[in-house]
C-alpha cells in the first residue's frame, strides 16, 4: 500500500509516477473520497470537542444550583449527530481503503519505460545456447513414459501433471540441491510453512484484492486460500510485529508447491508442465531495514543466478519496463532461462523489491533504537528457482541424440552418481 501522507500531500506527482506502469489514476475519485474523509474527521473531532466541552459546564452548573436540563438536551442532540458523522466516517473510511489496496507500487525511477514484455531490458546473458546435431525435443517429447499428463487429468483435470520414477527422482533432486546451496552457502535459514493461508495474509502481500479471480479458495469457516508462491506464508512472518535491528535482516528460504489458476494463460505455454495450476518453486524472502534494500536486492539476484550457473544453464536477466511489472513490485529483475524447444528464453524466476509496500500492508516495522518510532521494513523476495521450469530447462538443454538426459556435475550426488537419465522407458517396457 502506498503511503496515504505522500498521497494526500502530492497525489499529481503519485499519479505521474504511476502513469509509468500505463495507469490511469483517477485523481478525482480520490481527491472525492479523500475531502469527504477530511470533512467527516474535522465534523467529527468538533462534536467531540462541543460535547465536552458542555460536559464540563454541567458540572459547573450543577455546584452553582442552576438548571442543566436545557445542557443535558444539547449533548444527547450532539451525541446523536455524532454518531450519525461516525457511521458516514466509517463507511468513507473503508470507500478509501478498498481504494488505496487497488493502488499498486510506485516504479523505481530505474524501472524502464514501457508497456509489456516486448519492451523489457535485457541487462545481461550468461552460458552458451547449446547447438545440437539432431532436431531438439521438448521436455513433453523426451519423457513419454515418465510425464504423464494425461493420468493427471484423470485424477484432477488439465494443467496437473504426475511425475514418475527418474523423472520424480530428478525434480527432487533439483529441489534438495537449491535448499542445500541457499542454506549453505547463501546462509538463508530454511522453513517448513502452511499451504493454506488467511485473507489477510494474501492482502499483505498484495495478492488480494486484486488477484482474487487467481487464487484457489479453500471453503472454511473463514475465507481461505492455496498460497499461489511461499512468499505470502514466509512475508507474514513479520505482519504486525515490532522487530528490533538487531534481528535484521531476515533471510528465509522455503519450498513450496504454488497454487495458481493462470486465468487467461493459452497457447504453447499450456504444454506439458510450463504453467500449471500445482507447480514448485524453491522461493527466498529478505526482510531488512531500508538502508539495505537494494543492496538485499542484488544479493538475492546473485543467489537465485549462482543456481543457474553451477547447473550450466544458459539464462539472461532482463529487468521489466513499467507496464510489464507485477503490482505490489517497485523493480523486478527476470532471470529467463533458454528453452530449445522455443528457441528462446522463459522466465525461470522473478526477483523483486518491494520497498514498503508490503510491510505497510502488513504493519511490519523495527525500530533503530529501543524507545525510538518503529519504521516500516522493506521486502524482497524471488524464486531460487521454480522448480518445474529448472526440470524442463535441465532436460532439453542436456538432451541428447539417443533420447537420454545428462546430469549436470552439480546434481550427479542427488542422482546416485549417475551422469544420465534414459527417460522412454518403464521396467525396459515401451
Amino acid at each position: 500500500m502506498l503511503d496515504p501522507r505522500s498521497l494526500r500531500r502530492e497525489p499529481e506527482l503519485i499519479a505521474q509516477a504511476l502513469s509509468k506502469r500505463g495507469l490511469v489514476f483517477d485523481l478525482d475519485a480520490y481527491k472525492e473520497l479523500e475531502s469527504s474523509r477530511h470533512d467527516l474527521q474535522t465534523e467529527m473531532e468538533t462534536l467531540q470537542h462541543e460535547r465536552n466541552e458542555i460536559s464540563r459546564t454541567i458540572g459547573q452548573a450543577k455546584q452553582d444550583g442552576e438548571d442543566i436540563e436545557p445542557l443535558r438536551l444539547s449533548v444527547s442532540e450532539i451525541g446523536y449527530r455524532l454518531d450519525v458523522v461516525k457511521q458516514e466516517f466509517g463507511k468513507i473510511r473503508e470507500e478509501l481503503d478498498a481504494f488505496l489496496l487497488s493502488i499498486p507500487n510506485i516504479p523505481d525511477e530505474s524501472v524502464p519505460e514501457g508497456a509489456d514484455e516486448d519492451d523489457n531490458l535485457v541487462l545481461r546473458q550468461h552460458g552458451s545456447i547449446p547447438e545440437f546435431n539432431f532436431e531438439p525435443k521438448d521436455h513433453v517429447d523426451l519423457a513419454p513414459d515418465f510425464l504423464d499428463l494425461e493420468l493427471a487429468v484423470k485424477i484432477s483435470g488439465s494443467r496437473f501433471s504426475v511425475l514418475r520414477g527418474p523423472l520424480a527422482k530428478l525434480q527432487r533432486a533439483l529441489t534438495q540441491f537449491m535448499l542445500d546451496v541457499h542454506t549453505e552457502q547463501h546462509g538463508y535459514e530454511e522453513v517448513y510453512v502452511p499451504y493454506v493461508v488467511n485473507a489477510a495474509s494474501m492482502t499483505a502481500t498484495g495478492q488480494l484484492p486484486k488477484f482474487a479471480h487467481d487464487a484457489f479458495h479453500v471453503e472454511h469457516t473463514e475465507p481461505m486460500y492455496l498460497v499461489p508462491t511461499a512468499e505470502v506464508p514466509v512475508t507474514n512472518f513479520v505482519r504486525d510485529e515490532i522487530l528490533s535491528a538487531d534481528e535484521l535482516p531476515m533471510r528465509f528460504v522455503a519450498h513450496t508447491p504454488c497454487f495458481r489458476s493462470e486465468a487467461g494463460s493459452y497457447g504453447k505455454d499450456m504444454r506439458g508442465i510450463f504453467r500449471q495450476h500445482q507447480f514448485e518453486k524453491v522461493e527466498l524472502v529478505q526482510i531488512v531495514s531500508p538502508d539495505e534494500s537494494w543492496a538485499a536486492f542484488e544479493e538475492l539476484l546473485g543467489h537465485a543466478e549462482t543456481i543457474l550457473k553451477m547447473l550450466d544453464l544458459p539464462y539472461q536477466a532482463s529487468v521489466l519496463c513499467g507496464g510489464d511489472l507485477g503490482f505490489a513490485a517497485a523493480k523486478t529483475i527476470d532471470l529467463e532461462v533458454w528453452l530449445p524447444s522455443q528457441r528462446r528464453y522463459r522466465e525461470i524466476s522473478s526477483v523483486s523489491n518491494f520497498l514498503d509496500f508490503q510491510a505497510r500492508r502488513a504493519q511490519a516495522r523495527f525500530r533503530r533504537k529501543a524507545g525510538e518510532r518503529p519504521d516500516l521494513v522493506h521486502t524482497i523476495n524471488g524464486s531460487g528457482l521454480a522448480v518445474g521450469r529448472s526440470l524442463i530447462a535441465l532436460m532439453e538443454n542436456f538432451q541428447n541424440g539417443d533420447g537420454s538426459v545428462s546430469i549436470p556435475d552439480a546434481l550427479r550426488d542427488y542422482m546416485g552418481g549417475i551422469d544420465s537419465l534414459k527417460l522412454t522407458e518403464i521396467d525396459g517396457q515401451k
